[in-house]
């Protein structure tokens, strides 16, 4: 499934440990590593003058870009095949651009997970690729839950059913038929989407309707796990999705989430931010979001 893995750096302890992790996937589908850093001169040294760019600013961005790449690197199996090069432009931008231009398979990258009305509007790189990438985007923070001890043993595969939903699920499943892990399947009843009126509570009879919907999409996963020679467990919880996830993988010893998104922009979606997002910025362990947009999403 991932013959090509590309890991961005920037030299944060977020993408050192999103290094890892590729190393990891790329052991798991015998992958080869591509390690870039983007030099964003513009934004390193604000606007410049007539005068055009400083050239030794730009050599000394380079050779500092170098030097992540060289930290990241170090973290990566000496008999794995790696790919390095330092690009230069917006970082986004370019990162995509590689990933296209190399037919990459997956990209691995760190994410600081910070929040704000600002950081809603703005977006991390890391957030502009997971809603612009075309591939899947494992994204990493790093903290004492997303330390590799080992195989991912526990994968969570969240789904509501839907077609971003799905598109996720062939990816956690081939990781976890590689790592042997169990998968959960969970489902959640949305009780955070049905009325702006917070006295307002569900009729028992809709809440059944959900649940039994919530219990056959989970079990579709179950019974596709199963078939690969996977332990499997379902489970459907009420809840607020995103902090309902993030619960239960902190209950369940989860290694990865794999979850699909919509990957749709405008100004409406910075600020609200789809479930996958606001796991993707706070979750502690590693999230692989898998993008189902339309092309008239994109």
């Amino acid at each position: 499934m991932y013959e090509t893995i590309l890991i961005p750096t920037d030299g944060s302890e977020h993408a050192v440990r999103a290094a890892e992790h590729g190393q990891y996937l790329a052991r798991l589908f015998d992958a080869t590593v591509h390690i870039v850093n983007v030099v964003d001169v513009q934004a390193a040294g604000g606007v410049f003058d007539a005068g055009g760019v400083d050239e030794e600013f730009v050599s000394r961005l380079k050779a500092k870009g170098e030097r992540t790449i060289e930290e990241a690197a170090a973290v990566i199996d000496e008999t794995e095949s790696i790919q390095t090069a330092v690009l230069k432009g917006r970082p986004d931008e370019e990162i995509l651009e590689y990933a296209a231009e190399h037919g990459v398979d997956a990209l691995v990258m760190g994410t600081h997970g910070r929040t704000g009305l600002r950081r809603y509007i703005a977006g991390s790189v890391t957030e502009r690729v997971v809603r612009l990438a075309d591939i899947p985007v494992l994204t990493v923070r790093a903290t004492d839950q997303s330390q590799i001890a080992g195989d991912y043993d526990e994968i969570l595969i969240p789904t509501d059913g839907s077609e971003p939903a799905s598109a996720a699920v062939e990816h956690g499943l081939a990781i976890a038929e590689k790592s042997g892990a169990r998968v959960h399947a969970v489902n959640i009843v949305d009780v955070g989407n049905v009325s702006a009126n917070p006295t307002y509570t569900l009729p028992s009879e809709v809440i059944a309707q959900l649940e039994s919907e919530g219990e056959t999409v989970t079990e579709e996963i179950a019974s596709q796990a199963r078939e690969r020679g996977l332990e499997a467990v379902t489970e459907v919880r009420e809840g607020f999705p995103a902090k309902t996830l993030l619960d239960y993988a902190n209950e369940n010893d989860i290694g990865l989430i794999a979850m699909g998104t919509a990957g749709r922009t405008g100004l409406n979606r910075y600020l609200l931010g789809s479930t996958t997002e606001r796991i993707v910025r706070q979750s502690d362990v590693p999230v692989l979001a898998v993008n189902a947009r339309d092309e008239q999403d994109g």
